[in-house]
């Protein structure tokens, strides 16, 4: 059974920071490139941060450029998102994302989310 559980959420006042953790179980972690999504009340998700399987390569929104960092733990089937000089606009629920495309298959994987709430 695969599963995708996000933490680390919750309230944080602007410039503050947080750390949100997914941890993946039922696949093979490593094989998978992982991403963190948000969405915003009456807004589409959109892709905050995305990291290769092996770490070799990361990719970022223009939006949180310099001040999110997206990492993973093969070791532990853990991704991150290190949340720094946090916005008002960047309140949204975050999601955990796996992605694997291969020609045997495509296999796309989303967790629960996790709200994040930046105000004063």
């Amino acid at each position: 059974q695969v599963q995708l559980v996000e933490s680390g959420g919750g309230w944080v006042q602007p410039g503050g920071s947080l750390r949100l953790s997914c941890v993946a179980s039922g696949f093979t972690f490593s094989s998978y490139a992982m991403s963190w999504y948000r969405q915003a009340p009456g807004k589409e998700r959109e892709l905050v941060a995305g990291i290769t399987g092996d770490s070799g390569r990361t990719n970022y929104a223009d939006s949180i450029q310099g001040r999110f960092t997206i990492s993973r733990d093969n070791a532990k089937n853990t991704v991150y998102l290190q949340m720094n000089s946090l916005k008002p606009e960047d309140t949204a629920v975050y999601y955990c994302n796996a992605e694997r495309y291969s020609d045997y298959g495509d296999y796309v994987f989303w967790g629960q989310g996790t709200q994040v709430t930046v105000s004063s």
